[in-house]
């Protein structure tokens, strides 16, 4: 029995001396190797500094520089660290009044007594270069260098959107950010947000008594680098949207162009717009707030957001699908009835091409009429479920009705009714087509957004199907493009059906009786389609596009709200831009001129 308990001494003995020894290893190894302690110990006499990368450059197709940076500064603050001090000659030097003094240094305060944060963001070279020389006057208070969005030409705001601060919201969601960091808001700039931010970095560096930088503690042993963000090609034309945008000034309304063959949009124009160097650096906030309050709403991104009936562009559709069905053929004919719905004269429709040629309402009646009670149940309240779930589908695959996917924010999807929707608006089974006829020629519950417009020319362009459309052409350093741009999406419409259509919009801009005469461009077939919209007010001015027939290079649409016929306004407007495109020059002066001279009421000073 002493044996047994002789050698459990030992191993209790034992255990003491392991555990003493890890304990002296490690007060060696902290004291004598790991000197990360000592940087706590010492780091009311060290400054941890941010590095923040330079955003990403943005570029046009063509290699013109849209978004760059300048060189700005952020004013810090340590709360624990600030001293008695002079705070009127500090309020002078920053323009402030004694109560923001307070008030900023009692908002970072809050934030932490110990951690640093903005105290005044944004200062520029000048403001920076004054301030240095007598900051160390002022113990707490240090520069941080950052950047600033700067933009070389006043257009595509809506486009490239803007950065701002992050809000604590943002904070708590993704923690890479910290207070006082910045973050795309909107536009490109948000869509693209961490290939454009690139990676932050730190300093970390020795302060005396004055508040004097000393150089980098042990040489930069604790330092990252900051890594710059990617530069971005976006598919943007940055000379024809600066023609889209002159076209539109001093009215209302939108224009989008898209490549057919690749879907990247060559132009997306807003109007009203707005300057985009309105949004940087310190006057942002107050510029923001005009133009949000501004009646006009420049803010507002018609093209994306803005929900139109289509009108008589809406015909298109109902061709399409009623030659797909069977409903009708390409030689169908139907006499103008007036007494159907209303129209404007113009000579018999005696086939699908003249009827689209004239743009003829009865006869768009009579084909929807086909589509949405074909007579396959002798309930008119079936007949008619069946028609539109028939027609909705075909609708949706046209690209209407739903997001394509831009990468933008803020895309609105449209209205395309459902079987759904009209039960819940009138209940089931109490409802048919003469409840709904309106939709037959673009009124009634049809809603499209221009984006939708432009991109439904594009598939006609295409013959039958669309890629989605998107504004990133590259990725500076990335190889591949990116698939989701690159996959086909189709309409399930047969080609010989879209070739019918097309030369029915060839002689809608071409041959006489047509109602877009004024789209017509000397040695370029343009096929189009004008829509008068009817809303409360003046109408509005809709057109859509794509040229040359063979081989398209462009695909357009345009809306001019409160204009009055398509033809008038949209469709010279849609071919002032498919020629500058594709010739680089506009030779029908005295129609660019109208253009430029036409001003809506309440826009003369937009």
């Amino acid at each position: 029995m002493k044996i047994v308990y002789s050698n459990r001494r030992y191993i209790i003995s034992a255990a003491m001396l392991i555990v003493g020894f890890t304990y002296v290893i490690r007060l060696f190894y902290l004291q004598v190797i790991d000197d990360s302690y000592v940087l706590s110990a010492q780091s009311n006499t060290l400054r941890n500094i941010t590095m923040y990368p330079a955003r990403g450059l943005v570029y046009d197709r063509k290699g013109e520089l849209l978004v760059y940076n300048e060189a700005a500064y952020d004013l810090m603050v340590t709360p624990r660290q600030v001293k008695e001090m002079d705070t009127s000659a500090f309020c002078g030097l920053l323009g402030i009044t004694r109560e923001e003094f307070v008030t900023r240094l009692e908002k970072a305060r809050k934030y932490s007594p110990y951690k640093a944060s903005p105290f005044i963001t944004q200062l520029t070279k000048n403001q920076f270069g004054y301030l240095e020389e007598k900051l160390f006057h002022f113990p707490g208070f240090f520069v941080q260098a950052r950047t600033l969005r700067q933009y070389p030409q006043p257009i595509a705001a809506h486009v490239l959107g803007y950065v701002g601060e992050v809000t604590q919201g943002i904070i708590d969601r993704q923690p890479y950010y910290k207070r006082g960091d910045y973050i795309g808001i909107a536009g490109i700039e948000r869509t693209y947000e961490e290939i454009l931010r690139g990676r932050k970095g730190s300093r970390l560096v020795m302060v005396d008594v004055f508040n004097r930088e000393k150089g980098s503690y042990q040489e930069g042993k604790y330092d990252t680098m900051a890594h710059k963000g990617s530069d971005i090609i976006l598919s943007l034309d940055a000379e024809l949207q600066a023609y889209g945008e002159l076209l539109m000034k001093y009215k209302k309304g939108s224009i989008v162009a898209i490549e057919p063959a690749t879907g990247e949009i060559l132009a997306m124009v807003s109007s009203p717009g707005y300057d985009p160097n309105l949004l940087v650096g310190r006057v942002r906030g107050g510029n923001y707030k005009l133009l949000l309050d501004d009646s006009l709403k420049p803010l507002f991104n018609r093209a994306l957001m803005a929900n139109y009936s289509p009108g008589s562009i809406f015909k298109i559709v109902q061709a399409l699908i009623g030659m797909q069905v069977g409903v009708i053929d390409e030689f169908s004919a139907f006499p103008c009835n007036k007494g159907l719905v209303n129209c404007h004269n113009h000579p018999y429709p005696s086939d699908i091409k003249k009827a689209i040629q004239y743009s003829c309402n009865p006869y768009f009646y009579m084909v929807y009429k086909r589509l949405i009670q074909p007579g396959k149940y002798p309930s008119i309240f079936r007949d008619s479920e069946e028609g539109v779930r028939i027609w909705h589908d075909y609708v949706v695959r046209l690209g209407m009705g739903h997001q394509l996917g831009i990468d933008l924010p803020s895309e609105k999807p449209g209205m395309i009714p459902d079987v759904n929707f009209y039960n819940r608006w009138y209940g089931e089974h109490r409802w048919a087509f003469s409840t709904i006829y309106s939709n037959g020629i673009g009124q009634g519950e049809v809603q499209v957004v221009p984006l939708q417009m432009a991109n439904l020319a594009a598939l006609i362009a295409n013959r039958g199907y669309y890629y989605p459309p998107h504004f990133l052409k590259e990725v500076k350093g990335e190889k591949f493009p990116r698939p989701e741009y690159s996959k086909r999406h189709e309409s399930n419409i047969d080609r010989h059906y879209f070739e019918i259509i097309v030369d029915a919009m060839r002689a809608v801009v071409e041959e006489p009786g047509g109602t877009a005469s004024r789209a017509r461009i000397p040695g370029i077939t343009v096929c189009g389609k004008t829509g008068t919209v009817e809303n409360p007010g003046e109408d509005h001015s809709g057109f859509f596009a794509f040229a040359p027939m063979e081989k398209p290079g462009i695909a357009v649409a345009v809306y001019v709200e409160n204009a009055g016929f398509g033809g008038t306004w949209a469709a010279p407007i849609a071919s002032l831009m498919i020629e500058k495109y594709l010739t680089g020059n506009v030779a029908d002066t005295l129609k660019e001129q109208r253009i430029l001279d036409f001003k809506m009421v309440g826009l003369e000073t937009q």
